[in-house]
């Protein structure tokens, strides 16, 4: 049995999670700031696992640094069973810390037996998969696997009788290796954070009201309603079987423990690394050139000559027209358009949202290449790349009911349906956050959002920006300060499931504040959203993580002494 530990002490810390080292979503965001903090307090005794999904037409991960040196003496280069192989390095971030990816493609031939066995155990129903569910849990078991691997190899490296380890997995598609280590190593503790519940998710997907019923809501009914029961099983599963579940707001929270049944043992808020963030003069540099290939894009589109103070406003983040408040966010802008004349200045309105792509526009390459002056626009002058789906897209299909892709010198607005990861094809290798800086504003009007971390990511960079009340990060504002832009460089507008117009109209009226501010004003509502950002970042927010820890530990250790 363990005695009492301290987090501080952890000999072994294993994050694990579909997003190390792949860049798709928020959790990316979460994990890759997160790992110069927990780096600092655990050196090289933090790994994180990933899948090894680099491996079509050869192409390598820009963010993992392959390097056969780094546990060169562990076992599980050669020795995992059932033909899983592992790549170990650095992940590309501030801390890089020990990254190992993992080729979980043999997992699939013993899928059945092993859904059979967490059947058997923890009453996981996997009998309704379909999807990215077996996907998911081959990657998971898999990564159990490597848990133990590692686990053995540390406590035989330390000569100790036993060493304090725990393993920290992300989201529904890490909990069948959750339940693996639970199953096999039981002396590691566990934790299981879920940053939004796939049911939850689902609900407001399906354009059901989510916050007016939540109380009404059974998460089981509701995922045989939806035709979420395995995935829905195996995160409330997870949740239970857990030492500790945490999640990241306590609006989810809620939501937690009403359709997962089980309250979460702590709140983690998501903080950001102020590393990503260029200082000094090269904040400057980074900010004008920004500017100046977002103009020349929207010049290039449009044919229209947009000044030096033309107004820059984006939003971004997942796919999620609902959800993530596209549609808000475009109504918003129509609204804008509509009382024009209120405006002093001209605005550009930009949409970073992944669709499904196809490639860059020819013609937009061509005209940026040649730096063809301003004057005739170009074809259907509101997107950036080819889509797969133009006449599917509901980004693209909105813009085009507003009329946004007729010119309108007054406001534009351009759809960029692609990740902004340096090899889009137009911004010349700029990156999101290379393009974030140079935006004057950012509005992300979320309907569901457990935490937020478009809107943390804006202030860190100094850009004012507005959110709503359903997300986290708004809640966590609203909670700590007052939600004025001049106070905290953010305003968190209220939303619910009956006041849309509403909310519409008091995005507008902010932005429109925004718009019409003075250098001066600009200026200290920039300094009060950085200011912001310095209370959310990670140097104080993760102590929620090291709560996290002795939590699980403390549950881990009262678990195997049931069991002794």
């Amino acid at each position: 049995m363990h005695k009492e530990n301290k987090s501080e002490a952890l000999d072994l810390l294993v994050n694990t999670s579909w997003e190390v080292c792949n860049k798709i979503g928020g959790i990316y965001a979460v994990l890759s700031t997160q790992a110069a903090s927990l780096h600092k307090l655990y050196r090289d005794n933090v790994v994180y696992l990933g899948p090894d999904v680099w491996k079509i037409g050869n192409t390598q991960s820009p963010y993992f640094e392959e390097d056969n040196s780094i546990l060169k003496d562990w076992p599980g280069h050669s020795s995992l069973p059932f033909g899983i192989s592992v790549r170990t390095g650095r992940w590309n971030v501030p801390g890089r810390p020990i990254a190992i990816l993992i080729d979980f493609t043999p997992m699939y031939a013993v899928k059945d037996e092993f859904y059979g066995r967490m059947w058997q155990l923890y009453g996981v129903d996997s009998l309704h998969a379909y999807g990215d569910y077996d996907e998911a849990c081959a990657f998971s078991h898999a990564a159990g696997i490597v848990v133990e691997s590692l686990y053995n190899h540390f406590k035989a490296a330390s000569k100790k009788k036993d060493i304090n380890a725990a393993a920290h997995f992300h989201e529904w598609t890490t909990g069948m290796g959750l339940l693996y280590i639970k199953d096999r190593c039981p002396d590691i503790a566990t934790l299981f954070t879920t940053h939004a519940t796939s049911i939850g998710r689902s609900i407001c997907g399906n354009g059901k009201p989510l916050y007016d019923y939540l109380k009404g809501y059974n998460g089981d009914q509701m995922a045989r309603e939806l035709n979420m029961e395995s995935k829905h099983s195996l995160e409330k599963t997870a949740a239970h079987q857990a030492d500790c579940f945490t999640t990241v707001s306590e609006i989810t929270a809620i939501e937690c423990e009403q359709l997962l049944e089980r309250r979460p043992d702590i709140v983690t808020p998501n903080g950001f690394e102020k590393g990503f963030v260029p200082g000094g003069k090269k904040f400057d540099t980074a900010r004008s050139k920004a500017r100046r290939k977002l103009l020349d894009v929207a010049t290039a589109l449009t044919g229209n000559t947009f000044a030096d103070d033309t107004f820059l406003i984006a939003t971004s983040g997942r796919c999620e027209y609902r959800n993530k408040g596209l549609d808000m966010y475009l109504d918003t802008m129509d609204t804008l358009r509509r009382n024009a004349d209120r405006l002093n200045h001209h605005v550009v309105a930009f949409v970073m949202v992944p669709a499904w792509v196809d490639k860059a526009r020819q013609d937009l390459t061509e005209a940026l290449a040649s730096g063809t002056p301003a004057g005739s626009p170009l074809p259907e002058p509101v997107i950036t790349h080819t889509v797969n789906n133009p006449y599917d897209d509901a980004v693209l299909n909105r813009i085009r009911s507003l009329g946004f892709d007729h010119i309108d010198r007054r406001i534009s607005v351009i759809y960029v349906p692609c990740y902004l990861d340096g090899s889009d094809g137009i911004f010349d290798g700029m990156a999101y956050y290379d393009l974030l800086i140079g935006m004057d504003a950012t509005i992300f009007p979320s309907y569901y959002e457990p935490w937020g971390y478009t809107p943390l990511e804006s202030v860190a960079f100094g850009v004012p920006t507005v959110t709503t009340s359903l997300s986290g990060f708004g809640q966590w504002v609203l909670s700590s300060s007052d939600t004025t832009f001049e106070e905290t460089g953010v305003n968190v507008v209220a939303r619910g499931d009956s006041n849309y117009q509403a909310a519409v109209d008091s995005i507008s009226r902010s932005i429109r504040f925004l718009i019409n501010a003075d250098a001066t004003t600009r200026h200290e509502i920039s300094r009060a959203a950085i200011a912001t950002s310095d209370r959310a970042a990670w140097a104080s927010f993760i102590t929620f993580y090291s709560k996290a820890y002795h939590i699980a530990e403390q549950h881990r250790d009262e678990r195997i002494g049931h069991r002794i």
